[in-house]
């Protein structure tokens, strides 16, 4: 699975703000609402709300909105919805709660590691 620009500038901004755990759900034949799924987990609601507001700043200055954001005033599990990118920020006992990966166990899936 190959990362496109938009795909890699929300991890790298996910993770220069300690993003943790950062995996890529290709999800282009298992839904019709995107292609792909980016997860990743933050050590605190703050954390979720920095995580956020960097990719939202990184991919603003390449000219991409968000065309749906949600979760982020509770800061334990904040979507960006991208259209065609779905960016899932999660506090980790939240992650742990829903397991959105167990949920498309069987999508494919990458790890990404800057």
């Amino acid at each position: 699975m190959e990362f496109d620009k938009k795909v890699r500038a929300i991890c790298e901004a996910g993770i220069d703000r300690k993003a943790e755990d950062v995996l890529v759900l290709d999800m282009s034949h298992k839904s019709t609402i995107c292609d792909t799924f980016v997860v990743m987990s933050a050590t605190s609601s703050v954390r979720v709300k920095a995580i956020v507001d960097a990719v939202e700043e990184s991919l603003g200055k390449k000219g991409f909105s968000a065309f749906h954001r949600e979760g982020y005033a509770e800061g334990s599990w904040a979507l960006l919805d991208y259209g065609d990118v779905v960016v899932h920020v999660f506090y980790h006992e939240t992650r742990k709660f829903y397991n959105l990966e167990n949920l498309w166990g069987d999508a494919p899936r990458r790890r990404f590691v800057k």
